[in-house]
């Protein structure tokens, strides 16, 4: 029996490449909000996190989460996203 493929996307933190499901989705949406995507399919451009607070923090003073979202990301927001990233649970 083949297996099967699992998607994999690379955090912009820590630029590890590991499973989608292991990873948390930040989404820009149309509208241009940036927030955490708990499901992954919310439409818009997403970037990847691994579930830590470290990664967060490296995405954001490396600019890697702006490049990726393609978008400058507020402080609200980053605040937002970090007190909904404790909240996420495995």
């Amino acid at each position: 029996m083949p297996q099967r493929h699992v998607p994999e996307r690379t955090c912009v933190g820590c630029r590890t490449t590991r499973p989608k499901r292991e990873l948390v989705r930040v989404v820009r949406t149309p509208e241009g909000a940036v927030e955490l995507d708990p499901t992954g399919k919310r439409s818009g451009r997403g970037a990847y996190l691994c579930r830590n607070m470290e990664c967060l923090e490296k995405a954001v003073r490396g600019k890697g989460l702006e490049r990726a979202l393609r978008h400058p990301v507020e402080a609200e927001v980053l605040e937002r996203v970090r007190a909904a990233l404790q909240e996420v649970t495995w």
